[in-house]
Parts: C-alpha cells; structure tokens; sequence
C-alpha cells in the first residue's frame, strides 16, 4: 500500500491554492487600476491581450507544480513493488549426522536429499541467492549465500557424510546468520533432518528465537521412512533405529510461519524441494519513489526557463 515516510510535509501543499488565489487576485486588480487611466495604450499594456494573458498563467502553472513535486518528494512517498527485483536469500541446513548413511533411500539418505536440493536450487530465479549449512555434532557452512547457483551447487555435490550425533539447533542458527548475511532481501531457510537434536550448544527453541528475530521463514523437512530403518547394532546386539522428531520440525516451521513436510521415499522428498520452489513468494516491498518526483520537478523547471528566457521566451 502507498505512503508516506514524513506525511507531516504534505501539509505545505495548503500553500499551492493560497498561491493560487493570491495570483488570481493580484490580476484582478492590476485590471481595475488600469480601468482608472485615460491613456488606451497604457490600459492594453496593464490589461495584456488573452494569448500574453495564458503565456503567463502558463509559466505560473509551471512554477506551482515544481513546488508540487518537491513538497510530495520532501515527504518521502512510497509504493509497493514486487521484491523479485531484489530476490530472495535461500539458505538450506542440511543434516549430514552418521543416520544420513541409512540406505532405505538410494543410495543413501544424504544422496537423494542433495539431489532432491538440487532441484530446489535450479528452480530459483536469477536474482536470487542461495547458500548452504551441514550440521553433525556441530555446523559448519559448505557454501556461502551466492548468486551463482551452479557454484552452490557443485559445493552440494561434495557434501559427505559424517559420523557425529544432530545439532539441529546449532545448524538452523548459523543458517539464520547466513541468510541475513545479504540484508534487506526476504529470507528463507529450509531445513532439513531425518533425528532428534542431541548435541550443539544451542537448542531448538533458541534458534527459533533467533529466526522469529530476524522475520525468516524456515521450512522443515523430515526424512524417513514408512517403517523402522535399522542403522546399526549395539555390543549386545540390538538393533538401533533412526529416531525422527517430528514435533521439533513442526514446531520449528509453525514458530517462524512456514510449513514441516514429511518424506518417507525419493519420490516425495523430491517433489517435497520441487514444491517448495514454487511457493516461495515474493512479497510487496515498498520502495520510495522521491528521487522520481524531484526529477519531475528538475524537468518541469527546466521548462520554466526554457519558456522564460529561452529563444521563444514568453516574458518580452
């Protein structure tokens, strides 16, 4: 929606008709005292003919519009334009913990969820910048927020699993720090973990904090399967499952506005990504348009002293 950023300034505009009476008024009675004398000539030359009488009103027109356009600028108007201009920062945390070896997903977890994020990054615009987070026991960063998402994407291709526990909290938070690495762009971070947080320093619900900080939208993802995927045994012998919190996830995305989805096989995670490219939005910004009415008013008064004092002045 249109507006103002000093709307107080508007307030001068109650000059303009002042003026404008104050015109009209010091004409009529430049014509009544002319009215006063004998002399013809003097009265033609007080009272003007009606093309002399437009030329002027002409250049008095002009003169109220430069300070029409200088007044509105001084108030620092604004109109919402799409953000597509500016792009979005899209950053992806990606867990990369000893559970993303799991092969119910082929090859392995981590492999399909850097293919389906593939596709994620090649639906974005060319204005947008994209960056990439992974997240064992602690978080590192395996490519920084960048335009060039062929280079992102080679990074992605390199990614290799680790052995460490899931810091989910520590991943979300150095994603929030990347994406608003490029400020005053919408912001974006998607998440994406098949465990539960049991290692980093900084929990879930403080990395929440720190989103809902920052006005980004995170969008989690949660990795299994339909059934119990064993990752290994125990010294006796016991089977170790891969653990989902979903309630973590969800409450991640619902806290920060944006939506959990639940992958259970390639197919889904993949068009669990492809979705998700689609619906990022992006949203109205307002964007000040000052600079456009004071060069309205350059031009105008370029015109002024065209008619003024140029070759066809008016003024004789």
């Amino acid at each position: 929606m249109a507006g103002f950023s000093d709307p107080w300034v508007l307030g001068f505009l109650l000059a303009i008709p002042l003026l404008f009476i104050l015109y009209r008024r010091v004409l009529s009675r430049k014509r009544k005292e002319a009215i006063k004398f004998s002399n013809l000539g003097f009265i033609k030359s007080a009272l003007g003919d009606a093309k002399k009488s437009r030329r002027h009103d002409l250049l008095f027109y002009l003169a109220l519009m430069v300070l029409v356009f200088m007044i509105i600028g001084f108030a620092n108007p604004h109109i919402p334009l799409k953000r597509a201009k500016e792009g979005v920062n899209v950053v992806l945390v990606m867990d990369i913990s000893g559970s993303m070896q799991a092969t119910d997903y082929k090859p392995t977890r981590l492999e399909a969820a850097k293919s389906a994020a593939e596709i994620l990054l090649r639906s974005l615009n060319d204005k947008d910048h994209a960056g990439i987070v992974t997240f064992e026991s602690g978080a590192t960063t395996a490519a920084y927020l960048s335009p060039y998402k062929d280079q992102v994407i080679e990074k992605l291709r390199h990614i290799s699993p680790k052995q460490g526990k899931t810091a989910i909290g520590d991943g979300l938070s150095m994603g929030i720090d990347m994406a608003t690495s490029i400020p005053n762009r919408k912001k974006l971070v998607i998440l994406l973990s098949d465990g539960v947080n049991n290692a980093g320093v900084i929990s879930p619900a403080e990395a929440i904090q720190f989103a809902k900080a920052n006005n980004i939208q995170v969008y989690t993802i949660g990795m299994g399967s339909k059934g119990k995927t064993v990752l290994g045994y125990d010294w006796f012998g016991n089977p170790q499952y891969a653990e989902l919190d979903e309630a973590t996830l969800r409450t991640i995305a619902q806290e920060t506005g944006g939506a959990y989805f639940k992958s259970v096989d390639d197919h889904t995670l993949d068009e669990i990504y492809a979705t998700i490219g689609k619906t990022i939005k992006r949203e109205k910004e307002e964007t000040n348009i000052k600079d456009w009415l004071f060069l309205a008013a350059l031009l105008t008064f370029l015109i002024y002293l065209y008619l003024s004092y140029g070759k066809r002045r008016i003024i004789q």
